[in-house]
């Protein structure tokens, strides 16, 4: 700067530097481009989405009889796959052990984490991952076998509990029986494995997770729901997100943008069948920004203006996905509770898309 102003006389040197004032400040302020991530850079450059999922959980993400990945886990997955590809079978599906699934994420190993995993304040806090909204809403509950005396929560007083290693269950169990003042023997063990067959064993009087984990647990057991009950109630709030690593900002809004993507096909009532055929019409601005018929939302997200309409040609909208995987379509009947859509009473809501 100093050389130019012996070079330049008085006025010349204060328009040069105007200028360069200029371009300098302007550049702090151009936004950047949203595919500017790191993780985003390296699936578009393996072409291909690494989804860390469970060992098998059915109705979130287990292996159908022909090996193939199903719940709604692996539904997801597919959509995002959807969303960036346009394919949504260029998935790798990862399963992870509880103890393997943070570290996992962080390593890089796997680019998503939708593995039935509780979003708190100290694992966004302190374990440098981001959750990306709540994909299933869930709380703690209780399994017992039907021929004991255990009819109620309150009758688990003293009991053996089974329960698992490194999950919100454990810390919310010393929690509440504390609470109550009440003792109690907790079995912690690794696996769901190991905690199914402790039950079914009689080593445990209970098994506690999450209410959908214990009704996914139900269905495989022998004597199913004839044998076995999950106690009315729950402990505590579970709410399921995907996970993704921190510091990656364009990866995490495209992956909640994914998700709020599917909700909100829910509300218009836009499906797996009719969507390709609402894409190809005009006349409600809404909808026709939604599934990218006018302007080009998807830019911003570094995918194409259609992502909406791959993401749900790939397995349907949320309501889609969760009744063919947990609710009435599926083996665990679940009914939705909190998780039907805002306008049907429910927590399910996704933000403007404009």
């Amino acid at each position: 700067m100093f050389f130019i102003r012996l070079c330049l006389r008085p006025e010349r040197f204060f328009l040069v530097t105007t200028w360069l004032l200029l371009i300098t400040w302007g550049s702090l302020f151009l936004p950047e481009p949203a595919w500017a991530g790191e993780t985003f850079h390296r699936v578009r450059a393996k072409g291909v989405l690494r989804c860390g999922v469970s060992e098998g959980i059915p109705g979130f993400s287990v292996r159908d009889a022909k090996g193939r990945w199903t719940g709604i886990d692996a539904d997801f997955c597919r959509a995002l796959a959807a969303a960036i590809f346009r394919d949504p079978e260029k998935v790798v599906f990862v399963p992870l052990k509880t103890s393997e699934r943070f570290p996992t994420l962080r390593s890089g190993k796997i680019d998503i984490l939708l593995r039935n995993t509780t979003w708190t304040m100290s694992r966004e806090a302190g374990l440098g991952i981001r959750f990306a909204g709540v994909a299933y809403y869930d709380g703690q509950g209780f399994m017992v076998r039907k021929n004991n005396k255990i009819k109620r929560i309150s009758d688990l007083k003293g009991a053996t509990i089974c329960v698992q290693k490194g999950t919100t269950h454990e810390d919310n169990l010393v929690d509440y029986f504390q609470m109550k003042k009440w003792t109690y023997r907790p079995l912690v063990v690794e696996s769901l494995m190991q905690n199914r067959n402790n039950l079914t064993t009689g080593r445990c009087q209970a098994f506690t997770s999450d209410r959908s984990e214990l009704a996914a647990v139900q269905s495989q057991l022998p004597g199913g729901a004839k044998d076995y009950v999950i106690l009315s109630g729950q402990i505590s709030k579970e709410p399921l997100s995907p996970a993704v690593k921190t510091g990656d900002n364009e990866w995490f809004t495209l992956v909640e943008w994914v998700l709020f993507a599917l909700t909100e096909a829910e509300e218009r009532g836009i499906t797996q069948e009719n969507v390709r055929s609402l894409a190809a019409t005009r006349g409600n601005p809404g909808r026709d920004r939604f599934l990218g018929t006018t302007g080009n939302l998807g830019k911003l997200l570094g995918v194409s203006s259609d992502w909406t309409v791959m993401a749900i040609a790939s397995g349907g909208n949320y309501g889609e996905i969760f009744e063919r995987n947990l609710g009435r379509k599926s083996v665990l009947n679940l009914d939705r509770g909190p998780n039907r859509l805002w306008t049907k009473g429910g927590l399910m809501y996704a933000p403007p898309f404009r």
